[in-house]
C-alpha cells in the first residue's frame, strides 16, 4: 500500500560531513525539512558543545530584535512582512548583523535615554508651572491672620472652610499653630509671616498625606492643595498620572524640617516658590520658555527615534528568520560527532526511504556553495530501533491525520486511519447533525474560509478558536455538505420538510383536521399509495403529530446500529491488513478470525434480522406477514444470546422469521462464544511452545511486538525493527486476557454506543423544531405592516439561536461524539497508536514556533 495508507518506510543513515561544508548542507537539508537528526552527544552538557558560543551570540542577537519588536511595537509602527524566508546567512555575514544589531540597539537605548531625560525635565517645568499657577491664587487671597477661637488657632476667617488640620469634635484638645508666644505676637493689629513649601503629589496619596502631617506635626501646619486638571505623563513608563498641587504654612525651621521629610516619604517633589509676586511672575515667564524650548527639542527627538524604528521595521521580520536560522543550524551540529582528526563531522539521521536521491542532492548543493572539493557520504544503517511515523499530508489531509495523532502517534508503519476517516468522520457526523438548512451554513463557513485561505493564513492571528476553526476547514466544509446530504435523506430543513417529488400517501382527513387536530395519526394501510418516496422520507410526515417521531425513532435507531457494525467489522478487517502486512500468523489465525467470527454471528446477524422484517413485514400485508406479527428485534437477540424460549405470538402469527432460525441462532450463539477461549488461550499456548522448542528463543514473526517484543517490526517491509527484551509469559497470559475480556465486553457496549447517533440527531430535530414552533412561527403569524416589523425582529432573534444554539453547540456536540466513535469504537479494533512523530530539522517549523512563542509574550 501506498504511503496514504501506512506511514513512510524510513531509514537510519550515517552522515559524513567536511567541517568547512557542514554549516552549508545542514542549512541545505533545513530547507528541504526532511531530515531528523539524534543527538549524538547526549551526555555532554549544553554549555560543553562545540557550537556552543555560537548559539550564545544567536541568543544576543535575538535579544536585541526583541527590544527593538518591542520599541516598534510600542510607537505603532507596521512591520513589513513580504511572506518570504531568506537563506540562512553565511558564518561571516554573522559579524555584519551583530554590528548592524549592536549599532542600532545602542542608537536606540541614547535616543530612549535622552528623550526620558527630557521629558522628566519637562514634567518638572510643567509641575513648577502649575504650582505658580495654583500658589498664586493663594497668595492673592489676604495675608493670614491668626487669631484663637475656642481652642483651635485658624489663619483668617476666610479659611474655615478648609479644616483639614483641625478637628472639629476635639477642639479644646487641639494644639495651636504658634504657641503661646505666637499669640501674644499676634495681637489684633499686628501680622505674622509664615514659612510655607510648596510642591506636587500623586492625587491618591493625598489623604493619607494630610493624616500624616496632622498627626505628626501636632495640627501646627496648614495645607493647601489643588487638583492638576490635565493628567501628566510618567517619563519612565509613559504611564498618565493624576497629580495635585499644595502649600504647607508652618513656623519654626523644626517643623519645617518635619514637613519636609513626610514629603519625602510620601514621594512628593517639593518646588521653590518665591515669596513676591513680582519674582513669581518673572519664575513663570522663564518656566514657560524653557517649556516651549523643551517641547521643540522633544518633538526632533521622538522625530529621530520613529526615522530609526521605521528603518528597522522594514527589514526586522528578515533579520529575525535569519538569526533563527543561524541558530537552528548551530544546535543542529551541536547534535554531531567530530572524528579523530577534528576535520569531519558525523551525523545520525532518520529519513524517508524514497527522499533520499532528494536529500543527497541537497547536500551536494551545500559543499558547492561551501567552496569544499570532498562530497559528503550518506550510508544507510542497519538498526533494530523502532522508526519514527512519518505520514504525508497535505492542506486537505492534515487536519484529518491531527485527528488521528491527537488519540496517539501511530505505531510504525500501522495501518494509517486518517484515508477512511476523511469519508466516515463526516458522514457519521452527518447522521447526528442532518438537517439541510443547518448544514449549508456550515458548509458555507467552511468554503469561504477555503476560498480565502492564502489571505487569512497570511494574517497570522494568536486567536486560539480561531485558529481551530481555520485548521479545520476543510473538516467542516464536508460536515456541512455531508449534513446537507442527510438532511435530504431525512427531509429536514429547519425542522421543515421539501415536497419536491410529491407525496406517495394521500390524506383521508379534511384540511381543519389536518390543521387543528394534534394527534393526527398516518395508517399506513389506508393512506400509503404503495411506493415509495423517490429520495428520502415523505414530506406527509410533518402533519403525523402522533406517530412522525415513533416512526423516525424506528427508523434512525436501527440505521444506527447498522451503520455502527458496519463501522466495527471494517475495523476489524483493517486489523487483518495489519497482521498480513507484518506477517504475523499467529495473531492473524488466533485473534483475526475469532473476533471476526463473533462480531458476524451476533451483532452482524442482528442486522440482517433488521432487514429481514423491513422486507417481509408490512401493514399492508396478510398475516403472519401483516405489522401485528413483526417481532422485536432487540427481545429476539436477548432471547437468542440467553437461549430463552420465544414468547407465544398473537394468533396467526409465526414464532420464528424464517424456516430454521431457531437452529441458526443456537449455532451461531455456540460457535461465538466457542471463540471467546480460542482469543483467550490459543496464542500464549503457542508461544510457550515454540519458546520451549526454541531453547526459551523467540522466534521471529511469532507474535506482535506488543506481546513478545522480539518481533521484527516489519521484517522487509522497513528500514527498522522491534527488537526488543522477551516478554515473560505471565505477562502475556494477562494481556491477552484483557484484550479478550475488553474485546468481548466492548462488542456489547460499543454497538450500544452507537446509538448515541440515533439520540443526537433525535434532540437536534426535536430543537429545530423548538425553534420554529416558538419563535419563528409567532413572527409569521402577524400580518401587515406590524407583522412585518415583528417578523424582521423574530426572524433576527431565531437566526442568532439557530447559529449560536443549533450550529454552533449542537455542531461541537456531535462533533466530539464522532470523535468518540472513531477513538474508542474503531480504532480500538485495529490501531495501537504507540509510536513516536517524525520531527525533521526544518526551517519552515522552527520559524513558524518562533513566531508563535513571540505572540504569545
Amino acid at each position: 500500500m501506498g504511503s496514504l495508507f501506512r506511514s513512510e518506510e524510513m531509514a537510519l543513515c550515517q552522515l559524513f560531513l567536511q567541517s568547512e561544508a557542514a554549516y552549508a548542507c545542514v542549512s541545505e537539508l533545513g530547507e528541504l525539512g526532511l531530515v531528523q537528526f539524534r543527538d549524538l552527544n547526549p551526555d555532554v552538557n549544553a554549555f560543553q558543545r562545540k557550537f556552543v558560543n555560537e548559539v550564545r551570540r544567536c541568543d544576543e542577537m535575538e535579544r536585541k530584535l526583541r527590544y527593538l519588536e518591542k520599541e516598534i511595537k510600542k510607537d505603532g509602527i507596521p512591520m513589513l512582512d513580504t511572506g518570504e524566508s531568506p537563506e540562512a546567512p553565511q558564518p561571516r555575514e554573522m559579524i555584519d548583523l551583530e554590528a548592524t544589531f549592536e549599532k542600532l540597539e545602542n542608537e536606540l537605548r541614547e535616543v530612549n535615554q535622552n528623550a526620558e531625560a527630557l521629558k522628566r525635565n519637562f514634567l518638572e517645568l510643567t509641575e513648577l508651572k502649575h504650582i505658580l499657577r495654583k500658589t498664586q491664587v493663594f497668595f492673592d487671597e489676604s495675608v493670614p491672620t491668626v487669631y484663637k477661637s475656642s481652642g483651635a488657632t485658624y489663619s483668617s476667617s476666610k479659611y474655615r472652610r478648609y479644616p483639614q488640620m483641625a478637628d472639629n469634635q476635639n477642639e479644646d484638645e487641639q494644639a495651636q499653630l504658634l504657641g503661646e508666644e505666637g499669640v501674644r505676637a499676634s495681637q489684633p493689629g499686628q501680622n505674622l509671616k509664615l514659612g510655607f513649601v510648596a510642591g506636587v503629589i500623586l492625587r491618591e496619596r493625598l489623604p493619607a498625606f494630610e493624616r500624616m502631617l496632622w498627626r505628626a506635626c501636632r495640627g501646627n501646619v496648614f495645607l493647601r492643595q489643588a487638583m492638576i486638571e490635565t493628567p501628566l505623563e510618567d517619563p519612565t513608563n509613559g504611564d498618565q498620572v493624576h497629580k495635585s498641587v499644595f502649600i504647607i504654612f508652618f513656623q519654626g525651621d523644626q517643623l519645617k524640617t518635619r514637613v519636609k521629610k513626610i514629603c519625602e516619604g510620601f514621594r512628593a517633589t517639593l518646588y521653590p516658590c518665591p515669596e513676591a509676586p513680582a519674582d513669581r511672575r518673572e519664575m513663570a515667564m522663564g518656566v514657560m520658555t524653557r517649556i516651549e524650548d523643551l517641547n521643540t527639542v522633544l518633538g526632533q527627538t521622538q522625530d529621530h527615534r520613529h526615522r530609526v524604528l521605521v528603518a528597522a521595521a522594514k527589514n526586522l521580520k528578515n533579520w529575525f528568520v535569519k538569526v533563527r536560522k543561524i541558530k537552528a543550524i548551530y544546535h543542529t551540529l551541536n547534535l554531531f560527532n567530530l572524528d579523530v582528526t577534528q576535520k569531519c563531522l558525523i551525523a545520525e539521521c532518520w529519513v524517508p526511504l524514497l527522499d533520499i536521491e532528494t536529500i543527497q542532492l541537497a547536500l551536494r548543493r551545500g559543499t558547492e556553495r561551501s567552496g569544499s572539493s570532498v562530497p559528503p557520504i550518506l550510508n544507510r544503517m542497519q538498526t533494530f530501533e523502532n522508526p519514527p511515523t512519518y505520514n504525508r499530508t497535505n492542506k486537505f489531509t492534515k487536519a484529518f491525520q491531527a485527528l488521528i495523532d491527537a488519540y496517539g502517534v501511530a505505531s510504525y508503519r500501522e495501518m494509517n486511519p486518517a484515508p477512511y476517516t476523511i469519508i466516515t468522520f463526516p458522514f457519521l457526523f452527518a447522521v447526528m447533525f442532518g438537517d439541510l438548512g443547518h448544514g449549508a451554513i456550515m458548509a458555507l463557513f467552511g468554503l469561504w474560509m477555503i476560498r480565502k485561505e492564502k489571505g487569512l493564513a497570511a494574517q497570522k492571528t494568536d486567536n486560539e478558536i480561531w485558529n481551530i476553526f481555520f485548521g479545520g476547514r476543510y473538516i467542516i466544509f464536508l460536515m456541512g455538505v455531508f449534513s446537507m446530504y442527510t438532511g435530504l435523506i431525512y427531509n429536514d430543513i429547519f425542522s421543515k420538510s421539501l415536497n419536491v417529488f410529491g407525496s406517495h400517501w394521500h390524506m383521508s382527513y379534511n384540511k381543519s383536521t389536518v390543521m387543528e387536530n394534534k394527534f393526527l395519526q398516518l395508517n399506513p394501510k389506508v393512506d400509503y399509495e404503495g411506493s415509495p418516496y423517490p429520495f428520502g422520507m415523505d414530506p406527509i410526515w410533518q402533519v403525523a403529530n402522533a406517530n412522525k417521531i415513533i416512526f423516525h425513532n424506528a427508523y434512525k435507531m436501527k440505521i444506527s446500529i447498522i451503520l455502527g457494525v458496519i463501522h466495527m467489522i471494517f475495523g476489524v478487517i483493517m486489523s487483518w491488513h495489519n497482521h498480513t502486512y507484518f506477517r504475523n500468523r499467529i495473531s492473524m489465525l488466533y485473534e483475526f478470525i475469532p473476533q471476526l467470527v463473533f462480531l458476524l454471528l451476533l451483532f452482524f446477524y442482528m442486522v440482517l434480522l433488521m432487514f429481514i422484517k423491513w422486507i417481509k413485514f408490512a401493514a399492508t400485508n396478510a398475516k403472519p406477514y401483516s405489522e401485528a406479527c413483526a417481532p422485536s428485534i432487540l427481545i429476539t437477540f436477548i432471547d437468542m444470546v440467553l437461549f430463552n424460549k420465544p414468547k407465544p405470538p398473537p394468533q396467526d402469527c409465526e414464532v420464528y422469521m424464517f424456516w430454521g432460525q431457531h437452529f441458526i441462532q443456537v449455532l451461531f450463539v455456540l460457535v461465538a462464544v466457542g471463540c471467546i477461549p480460542v482469543m483467550l488461550l490459543a496464542k500464549p499456548l503457542l508461544i510457550m511452545q515454540a519458546r520451549k522448542q526454541a531453547n526459551v528463543q523467540p522466534i521471529a514473526g511469532a507474535t506482535s511486538d506488543a506481546e513478545t517484543g522480539g518481533v521484527s517490526n516489519g521484517g522487509s517491509h522497513g528500514g527498522g525493527g522491534g527488537h526488543e527484551e522477551e516478554e515473560e509469559l505471565s505477562e502475556i497470559f494477562i494481556h491477552q486476557s484483557i484484550h479478550t475480556i475488553e474485546y468481548v465486553l466492548g462488542s456489547v457496549s460499543h454497538t450500544a454506543s452507537y446509538l448515541r447517533l440515533w439520540a443526537l440527531s433525535l434532540a437536534h430535530a426535536q430543537l429545530a423544531e423548538v425553534l420554529w414552533t416558538m419563535v419563528l412561527s409567532i413572527g409569521l403569524k402577524q400580518e401587515g405592516w406590524v407583522g412585518g416589523i415583528v417578523l424582521t425582529c423574530v426572524f433576527a432573534f431565531w437566526a442568532i439561536l439557530t447559529v449560536g444554539i443549533l450550529v454552533l453547540m449542537e455542531g461541537l456536540s456531535a462533533f466530539l461524539h464522532t470523535l468518540r466513535l472513531h477513538w474508542v469504537e474503531f480504532q480500538s479494533k485495529f490501531y495501537k497508536g504507540q509510536g513516536y512523530a517524525f520531527q525533521p530539522f526544518s526551517f519552515d517549523a522552527i520559524i513558524e514556533n518562533g513566531a508563535a512563542g513571540a505572540d504569545a509574550e
